[in-house]
């Protein structure tokens, strides 16, 4: 008997797989939006942040040799592998922050790796792979492909959705970045728009179900950059498609197959990147139809979900600000105009009920970032994302969501041309 025992425990633990339910425990409610994609963790604790959004490379899962010792897990008849060691680094990231009832929004990227055997299980097939692009579609077109991304997906939905949260706490799922301009941040390659709304919608399914194995209320969110009626500049048609056109497309699309719980991750960032001055956005609306969302018209997200055919059982999906930020000037004022137009999105923010966070980008000035300077902090001089001095802005992040925040609030006020923040709700 005692030589069939080895065998009857792993049948047992197997049934025990099978078997498991779901963690019911319901999505939590922090005090205020505040959150901050994070960079030094002790940091981002002491700045008082509820919401933090984890990076999470999917390529870097991926563990095509088979070590022996190595994760593994089969579906459809395929064995895949997967780093241990990149899973437990994310970890060390994760688990800091839900341990303090921080709410840790997983961002899930397919980078190419420029390894032809990893890009043809984890790339769309339709990318262009001659193209300079950062991020790529995932994969959910070839057998091999959807198993993989099935078992990736579960693997990181059953590690951080465990009741004992030892491996961390992850409540945000975002499904890629933002797909609708899919020639840079999701590459599909050349799409029509309800090509590009298919391919996504099947991969955003396939990856719910997955994640709805491990957890009953964790959130699904689409990401979108602040194109909404137009879409982004200087690119063909095909490349690049408006926010309120993929929207409604893919809602369409998800309701055919049988409604979902998605929510919609906006980056609501200035008209112009460069210009930390949102309020002055000289194209931006009121109106459906506006050119652009950013934060001097966010109220436009909020009304547009509203719409009946984008409910879900009669209530609009959430939102969440989960990539936004605000450029420092190398000039006299440009550390208080970076804060005041951060002042402004906060209150602005405010005024919009559907947003639940509001996750600031970045925590540390990054030199690769097109001359941006959107940090917190500065970087030191030579480094990429070193971090050297706390801007102005750093104090009134601090403060945001305290007692504290009225009166530092009001110091940068003027510099928005109001004069009081109820004027934003007009």
């Amino acid at each position: 008997m005692l030589r069939f025992l080895p065998l009857l425990l792993t049948s047992l633990i197997c049934l025990q797989q099978i078997s498991a339910a779901p963690n019911p425990e319901p999505f939590p409610h922090p005090p205020n939006i505040k959150g901050l994609q994070v960079q030094m963790t002790p940091d981002a604790i002491e700045l008082g942040i509820h919401h933090a959004g984890i990076n999470v490379n999917l390529a870097g899962l991926m563990d095509l040799t088979g070590s022996p010792g190595q994760l593994s897990r089969s579906v459809g008849g395929k064995t895949f592998f997967f780093n241990e060691a990149y899973l437990k680094s994310l970890d060390r990231q994760i688990k800091p922050l839900s341990d303090k009832g921080i709410l840790v929004y997983a961002i899930l990227l397919a980078y190419p790796t420029k390894d032809p055997a990893k890009d043809a299980i984890l790339l769309h097939p339709n990318h262009k792979p001659d193209y300079k692009f950062s991020i790529g579609a995932f994969n959910n077109v070839t057998p091999e492909g959807r198993a993989w991304l099935t078992a990736a997906t579960e693997l990181l939905a059953e590690r951080w959705s465990a009741p004992d949260q030892a491996h961390g706490r992850v409540w945000g799922w975002i499904i890629g970045n933002e797909v609708n301009s899919h020639f840079l941040w999701y590459n599909l390659g050349n799409a029509t728009l309800e090509q590009a709304t298919d391919a996504y919608a099947q991969a955003f399914r396939l990856m719910h179900q997955a994640i709805r194995k491990a957890s009953t209320n964790a959130r699904l969110y689409i990401s979108f950059d602040h194109h909404w009626q137009i879409s982004m500049h200087n690119v063909h048609e095909s490349e690049a498609k408006s926010g309120r056109g993929f929207l409604d497309a893919f809602a369409a699309n998800i309701r055919q197959g049988g409604d979902l719980d998605w929510h919609v991750a906006h980056h609501p960032y200035p008209e112009n990147l460069g210009n930390p001055k949102t309020w002055e956005d000289p194209t931006v609306t009121t109106k459906a139809d506006t050119p652009k969302i950013t934060f001097k018209n966010l109220q436009v997200l909020g009304e547009y979900l509203h719409r009946p055919e984008l409910l879900y059982r009669g209530f609009p999906r959430h939102i969440i600000l989960s990539e936004q930020g605000f450029h420092s000037w190398a000039k006299p004022d440009g550390q208080a105009l970076q804060a005041a137009g951060f002042a402004y999105a906060w209150e602005k923010c405010q005024r919009v009920p559907l947003v639940d966070a509001f996750i600031y980008h970045r925590h540390v000035d990054h030199s690769q970032e097109g001359g941006l300077k959107l940090g917190l902090w500065t970087n030191k001089p030579g480094s990429i994302a070193d971090p050297d001095t706390k801007k102005q802005l750093y104090d009134l992040f601090q403060k945001a969501g305290t007692p504290a925040w009225k009166d530092a609030a009001a110091a940068v006020m003027p510099l928005t041309g109001l004069k009081s923040w109820d004027e934003l709700g007009k």
